[in-house]
């Protein structure tokens, strides 16, 4: 006998969970009104069928359903392989743009749309993408992630694969605001520091966001980086970057995610609840709280009271996928086309 789900509003953290399908901890770790989304990770996949099977377990909880997220750029960062399309990294429409750039920007798109086809035909609701950092020809970590060094061309790319997940049906996030591509620091293992002063960030990392906020871009995702010149806490736990520049200069008024608070550079905030309550009094809508142990978990989730909760709502509410798959995607001409193009790029 089937059971209704349970009526809760999304919460504002987002959370893992361990492996291919759900354990009964985790349904009721799903079901705290202070968690609103789940990310998935490789650990999650095994195959199309299996990630089906889990993503409509997880939205059967509540109601409305908790979002499923993912980071699935292409290149290095792309959680699901085998039956997935195997996506090039974003620096490739950026030497493709040099050559060519209205071949580029067409590509880029067609990316996009099938990037987010593939993820909503399986239950994901949106994947943490575009990156909208630039190359700073110093940082390990984002380094070919990025579309290219020149801002004003890495706009153009993001912008272009921004709307074509957008005509697949699925939201859009720009990160690592304000900018993690000129920091030779992974964020993973340590807090990185960058020196720049704030025109100089404004007018190369800053651009690219600002071209996709005035498109609309539904979420936008933190970097744990110092920017000492401006504020000693990063723009996670800041104030100064989540209100004053993000919201009030640049006039943003979607959703802001953290990034994931179990890495190095948030740790500086101290434990897990304490980072949390943080970047929330700092801005953030949903904070990402991934990859540590259960307990530590539990530490942040059952913290978040619901009597002080600031429910993400209408913000989280726009990452809901706005078009329904229909039919086989795979058996349908424009899936064909994509995948020649951008199987293409990757030879």
């Amino acid at each position: 006998m089937e059971t209704n789900p349970l009526q809760i509003p999304r919460g504002p953290i987002m959370a893992d969970i361990s492996g291919l399908e759900l354990t009964q901890e985790e349904k009721e770790r799903l079901c705290h009104p202070a968690v609103g989304a789940v990310i998935l990770f490789s650990r999650n996949y095994k195959s199309p069928e299996q990630l089906q099977t889990l993503t409509a377990e997880i939205h059967a909880l509540r109601d409305p359903p908790l979002l499923i997220a993912v980071d699935h750029e292409g290149g290095r960062v792309q959680r699901f392989r085998q039956g997935f399309t195997h996506l090039p990294a974003m620096r490739r429409y950026g030497e493709l743009f040099d050559n060519d750039p209205a071949q580029a920007l067409q590509q880029c798109a067609t990316a996009g749309w099938l990037m987010a086809s593939e993820l909503l035909e399986l239950g994901v609701d949106f994947s943490f993408a575009p990156i909208a950092d630039l190359d700073g020809g110093v940082s390990d970590v984002i380094g070919d992630r990025a579309f290219h060094s020149k801002p004003g061309i890495a706009a153009e790319l993001a912008l272009s694969f921004m709307l074509g997940m957008r005509k697949a049906g699925m939201a859009a996030t720009a990160k690592h605001f304000p900018g993690h591509g000129s920091v030779h620091g992974d964020s993973h293992l340590m807090i990185p520091v960058d020196a720049r002063s704030f025109d100089q960030l404004s007018d190369n990392d800053l651009v690219p966001f600002r071209v996709m906020i005035a498109s609309g871009v539904e979420g936008i995702m933190t970097a744990h980086v110092i920017y000492p010149q401006m504020d000693e806490q990063p723009p996670t736990f800041s104030d100064y970057w989540l209100q004053q520049v993000l919201r009030d200069d640049l006039g943003y008024r979607g959703l802001i995610f953290s990034d994931d608070l179990s890495m190095a550079g948030a740790k500086m905030a101290g434990g897990p609840f304490s980072r949390a309550k943080a970047a929330m009094n700092a801005g953030c809508d949903m904070i990402l709280v991934c990859n540590d142990t259960p307990a530590l978990d539990d530490e942040v989730i059952n913290g978040l009271s619901s009597a002080t909760l600031a429910l993400p709502g209408a913000r989280l509410d726009a990452f809901a996928p706005k078009i329904q798959m229909a039919g086989d995607l795979k058996q349908s001409a424009d899936w064909q086309q994509a995948v020649g193009t951008i199987t293409g790029l990757t030879g």
